[in-house]
């Protein structure tokens, strides 16, 4: 019988700001944000220390609005390159408990601890202290680190008990702990997901993993049982090292509205949102394409599915958003309703062979100003979730794009 695998997942304790507080010891008490301009009213939080979270600040609101929670609120401004260092640094660390490491954003990773505790504790949870431990004494910041048998349990554990903290989720407490939990607590389950299941009367994680496969399907597609696998602990995912990723073929992102599409702004909006995220998922596996597909569906479940090469391989949604509209433009009928957009980058490449000059041909430049803007979008949505930050036209519809469902994994 194989060994009970031990996954660990380490998550540094509010991370920006407890880097920019290395700098500024002084204001460890205080309520500290870290905010793209300290002057800028319309400025966006992009994290804040304990001392601010008691005031119920959010990560992604206006500067001006924190500061109406909390008028003795610190800003800070953002050092990037600052937190890029501390990532490696701390991801060093990691590499001298395990070689197996799978980064969960820049402040997120698992490690598979299986076949390493043993060399660092008499149980895991010593393994897992003494990594906690180590990152405090030589970086200054803290971090949580969930211990269990899969990966999913790992992340709860890790968010269970905060700061610098850590936390054992077995076989034999999982139900104990783990079920009782909201429903939205659980990996991978976004607000549309937690509304149908609230629906069906599942509010914890216990009440998901009661809910036979057959109707989590019926209700949530191929997604439904999976996640009901999770809840009853039955996750085996690997730990998935650099390097060991699949090939990517394609990255796509598709939805079906709150209400039929009808005018140019309805679809315009649509596009820019799923364009955004297949952008998002690009530039987190390094990869440019160099074709969109769009799939079109009409509300009788008619389907049109076209493509297009594009004049320059691209990992930015407004280059993307623009060949999909494009597409829909030429190939939608005059008023016709839309059901479902999907929207997909094809032809995907590294990006080392991104332009091949043509002797004959005028290349246009890089974007740099929106590639640097994208970038930082990216950078938020990493640290605080896919939903932390959006364009106008996301947020104020009512076509359900608040809604739109972030995937990991690649189409």
């Amino acid at each position: 019988m194989a060994a009970e695998r031990v996954i660990f997942h380490c998550d540094c304790n509010c991370f920006y700001a407890s880097a920019e507080l290395l700098s500024h010891p002084e204001l460890r008490d205080v309520p500290v944000a870290v905010c793209g301009s300290r002057d800028d009213r319309h400025g966006i939080i992009l994290a804040k220390n304990e001392a601010a979270k008691r005031y119920h600040i959010q990560t992604a609101e206006t500067a001006w609005s924190a500061k109406r929670k909390c008028p003795q609120l610190v800003f800070l401004p953002p050092h990037r390159a600052l937190y890029r260092s501390l990532s490696r640094t701390i991801n060093a660390i990691y590499a001298r408990f395990t070689d197996r490491m799978e980064a969960f954003g820049i402040d997120e990773d698992w490690l598979d601890m299986s076949h390493t505790w043993h060399f660092f504790g008499n149980t895991p949870e010593q393994a897992a202290h003494r990594i906690r431990e180590t990152v405090k004494a030589e970086t200054g910041l803290t971090i949580s680190v969930g211990v269990s048998f899969n990966k999913v349990f790992a992340k709860l554990g890790s968010d269970y008990k905060k700061p610098d903290a850590v936390t054992v989720i077995s076989r034999e407490n999982f139900r104990t702990l783990v079920w009782p939990l909201p429903v939205g607590s659980l990996l991978y389950v976004g607000q549309a997901t937690a509304r149908t299941l609230a629906g069906l009367g599942v509010k914890n994680i216990g009440q998901l993993a009661a809910v036979p496969d057959d109707i989590l399907r019926a209700h949530l597609g191929k997604t439904g049982p999976q996640l009901g696998a999770y809840a009853r602990g039955e996750d085996n995912s690997p730990v998935v090292c650099a390097g060991e990723r699949p090939e990517v073929k394609s990255v796509g992102n598709g939805m079906t509205f709150a209400r039929d599409l009808v005018s140019d702004a309805d679809i315009r909006a649509g596009l820019n949102a799923l364009s955004d995220e297949v952008a998002f998922r690009l530039r987190e596996h390094g990869l440019y394409a160099s074709a969109v597909q769009v799939l079109i569906r009409s509300p009788d479940f008619k389907s049109i599915s076209r493509q297009k090469q594009l004049d320059a391989p691209t990992h930015l949604a407004q280059d993307i958003a623009r060949a999909a509209l494009a597409l829909v433009q030429a190939n939608r009928r005059a008023g016709m309703p839309i059901r479902m957009l999907t929207v997909t980058a094809l032809s995907l490449s590294d990006g080392k062979q991104a332009q091949q000059l043509s002797l004959f041909e005028t290349q246009s430049k890089p974007d740099e100003k929106r590639e640097k803007l994208e970038q930082s979008l990216d950078l938020i949505r990493k640290k605080y979730g896919r939903a932390s930050i959006a364009s106008g036209s996301v947020l104020r519809n009512d076509i359900g794009l608040e809604d739109i469902e972030f995937s990991d994994d690649p189409t």
